[in-house]
């Protein structure tokens, strides 16, 4: 339907989508909640099976899983589609008891090495001073780099999208906090800040595997995804190294390996950002259980 009917069933669906946002986050918020009374371990492993297997069902987002993942990876068979389904979610839950356990998580991670071959740029960049700018992606626990490194003295700041949902959104940031600090918002006021932080020497990490509208178009698995180009603009115009960084979850569930991927070559916004592309897919390829599959990444062929 179109025109001024059309408009006005549009926008009479917007307060049942919040009502069913507010509905969702209510529960998790209730379960989060139930699941702190258990010690870490079951609590962990309790919310990554409640999630797999009551919450991702609920909230109707497995087939957009599949769709991706059939996309990106054609090679896989629909027993293993099915397989990593269950494992995508079992990840994100753990991940969300994680970060409601902040005392308890940073002690997990604070004293792991950093391994990858961009491991020893970040710690002279920490030695001497200098900004540095880690482009990261969904994936493992995306918190667990910059818990650890800010727990050992790091500075180290991430910026954050805004939640939507106004009583998610102050709990959201909250726990980011508690993980460490600074954390910047994602609007005008936020990247102010962030840009003073890292000129001042501070390093930033930016998640760069969401999907932004207007932004230019480059390759993700073989397909075109809009992609920000910030993380490199912030390296070339501050003269900050560029690496990517990652907490890879074990295959336990419970530890993490702190990956920091090799130096991006300076050269031109779109050039390096492909190639931190590139250097996502490849670990997500390696983890593909690890990652939030759940995301519109890419544009229509």
């Amino acid at each position: 339907m179109t025109g001024e009917d059309g408009n006005r069933r549009k926008g009479s669906g917007r307060p049942r989508r919040r009502l069913r946002d507010r509905l969702r986050t209510g529960l998790l918020l209730v379960l989060v909640r139930v699941l702190s009374l258990l010690p870490y371990r079951a609590r962990v492993a309790g919310f990554g099976w409640v999630t797999a297997r009551v919450i991702a069902p609920l909230l109707g987002e497995r087939a957009r899983m599949a769709r991706n993942l059939r996309l990106a990876m054609p090679e896989l068979g629909e027993a293993e589609v099915r397989r990593l389904l269950v494992a995508i979610a079992d990840n994100a839950g753990r991940n969300i008891a994680e970060t409601a356990s902040p005392a308890e998580f940073i002690a997990r991670v604070r004293d792991l090495p950093l391994e990858g071959p961009g491991a020893s740029v970040l710690e002279a960049a920490h030695r001497e001073g200098r900004p540095l700018v880690l482009a990261g992606a969904h994936l493992g626990n995306y918190h667990a780099l910059r818990a650890a490194l800010i727990a050992r003295g790091v500075r180290f700041g991430a910026i954050y999208k805004p939640r939507t949902n106004p009583v998610f959104e102050p709990v959201y940031r909250a726990a980011m906090e508690a993980l460490g600090r600074p954390v910047f918002a994602n609007d005008r006021a936020g990247l102010i800040e962030m840009v003073r932080f890292l000129r001042a020497g501070g390093m930033v990490a930016i998640l760069i595997d969401q999907r932004v509208r207007g932004g230019p178009v480059l390759r993700f698995f073989g397909h075109r995804a809009t992609t920000p180009l910030t993380a490199a603009e912030l390296a070339l115009r501050y003269d900050a190294p560029l690496v990517t960084g990652y907490g890879i979850r074990k295959p336990d569930g419970f530890g993490f390996t702190l990956w920091i991927g090799a130096p991006i070559p300076p050269s031109d916004p779109l050039t390096m950002t492909q190639a931190l592309n590139d250097d996502i897919e490849a670990v997500v390829r390696a983890h593909p259980d690890q990652w939030i599959w759940g995301y519109r990444r890419w544009e229509r062929d």
